[in-house]
């Protein structure tokens, strides 16, 4: 009788924690405009399926991460995506890479700014 009350306990648990597995956000990109305009480059080498645009854009993404504009935690899920575009696995690398993106969290004020400074960059001194 113990064991099915622990079985059930752990089936019920199963049933509650798996459905959650997954649920939280994507690492983040940082505030970066370079990280995040050279993500969607990627993109665009993704749905475009050109392998030459992504080693293009792995290429760039490789020094951002050595100069500390890309943090540690986003190039395994960019690995991820690459070498699902290097299989042939082109929608799914575009699919995760759509869901990386579109959980990146952007302050809408910085953006804002650097919109400013590219328009009119004495404007801001």
């Amino acid at each position: 009788m113990r064991t099915v009350l622990i079985i059930a306990a752990l089936g019920l648990l199963v049933l509650l924690v798996v459905p959650l597995w997954g649920c939280g956000k994507p690492a983040q990109l940082g505030p970066d405009e370079e990280a995040f305009r050279e993500v969607d480059a990627l993109f665009t080498a993704v749905t475009a399926r050109r392998p030459e645009l992504v080693d293009q854009c792995e290429a760039r993404l490789r020094p951002l991460r050595e100069r500390g504009k890309l943090p540690d935690a986003p190039p395994p899920e960019l690995r991820r995506v690459i070498d699902r575009a290097r299989d042939g696995r082109w929608q799914a690398a575009a699919e995760r890479l759509y869901e990386f993106m579109k959980g990146q969290e952007r302050p809408v004020v910085d953006r804002e700014r650097e919109r400013r400074n590219e328009k009119h960059p004495r404007a801001n001194r």
